[in-house]
């Protein structure tokens, strides 16, 4: 781990940059940090924000001034080990219907990758991903890192629409929408998972760390888990 760097984010939150590239191995350092700040900041902390990289911290400036917060965060990274449960946990899986309804840029992966159908499939599913972050809209993740063949640039202009459940590939990440919204990521095919409940504890079926598995189904499984086979329309190609 490189040298973490503490840089002011405003009255009531702390940005800790840990690292200055994306990797895998970042994870149970961000997992390690996310947990001590949980334990150390108490009720003051009001959320936690992790990236590739970084950790916002944000707290209430309320119960804790700029300066006590910045001694806590020095006294965590001091110490600091790995949680290297966080690369052993449990891989979870996502049913997804590839098809050209619901994944109109699966085509277009195919030119672009060299792989026929059944191989780009294969390609995506049989990759563990690691949930590097969450945002852009409530319970999507990033997830990485894609077969370098399975990177497409993210649409010329995103669409206005994409369902809910949509799988989708940009760069070198991949992703499925949770709830329907705008989005310029290309699209592969859908999953009947819930990524998103108010319901449930935490809301998002998945978290930061995470390991995740794409599993092919066909249009009767995906219809039987509840899937929504509405048809959605090719999106315009980047031109870079």
């Amino acid at each position: 781990m490189s040298l973490p760097r503490l840089e002011n984010a405003g009255v009531d939150a702390w940005l800790v940059r840990l690292f200055d590239a994306i990797d895998e191995a970042n994870m149970p350092w961000l997992t390690a940090l996310s947990r001590r700040c949980e334990q150390a900041f108490g009720e003051a902390l009001i959320d936690l924000v992790p990236s590739y990289t970084t950790l916002l911290v944000h707290y209430d400036p309320l119960r804790l001034d700029a300066g006590n917060a910045r001694f806590l965060l020095t006294d965590i990274l001091a110490n600091l080990q790995p949680d290297n449960d966080a690369i052993d946990s449990e891989v979870k899986e996502l049913p997804v219907w590839y098809d050209d309804s619901v994944g109109p840029e699966l085509s277009r992966l195919e030119r672009a990758s060299g792989l026929d159908r059944a191989a780009v499939i294969q390609t995506h599913g049989e990759h563990e991903y690691c949930v590097f972050a969450l945002g852009f809209a409530p319970g999507f993740v990033f997830m990485g890192s894609l077969d370098k063949r399975l990177e497409l640039p993210r649409l010329k202009t995103p669409r206005q629409r994409v369902p809910a459940g949509s799988v989708a590939v940009a760069g070198r990440q991949t992703s499925a929408y949770p709830r329907v919204s705008p989005g310029g990521w290309n699209l592969i095919g859908r999953t009947p998972a819930v990524l998103f409940d108010r319901n449930r504890e935490g809301f998002s079926l998945l978290r930061v760390g995470d390991r995740v598995r794409f599993k092919a189904i066909d249009r009767q499984e995906f219809e039987r888990l509840g899937g929504d086979t509405t048809p959605v329309s090719s999106g315009e190609e980047s031109q870079s």
